[in-house]
């Protein structure tokens, strides 16, 4: 399952504008978003990781993401690096 990639994933990257910037920067090999974030907010990192061929997964909750990830909050967007 996607949550416990993110939990073995060495490195992350939480949040859509900090996503879409490793993106640019050729460092992502997958993106992990939420279905129950918002269109407007995951929008960007879905549009960056189109332009550039990334993976895009999808999990059913940002509060399980966020906690993959470590943090007491949601997550909406998680990018891995190589």
């Amino acid at each position: 399952m996607s949550y416990d990639k993110v939990e073995q994933a060495k490195k992350t990257i939480i949040g859509t504008k900090q996503t879409v910037k490793a993106i640019r920067a050729g460092i992502v090999t997958e993106v992990i978003i939420a279905q129950d974030a918002e269109e407007r907010v995951v929008a960007p990192a879905l549009e960056e990781a189109a332009l550039h061929g990334i993976q895009v997964t999808h999990v059913d909750s940002r509060e399980k993401l966020g906690h993959a990830c470590g943090i007491q909050v949601g997550a909406a967007v998680v990018a891995i690096t190589g």
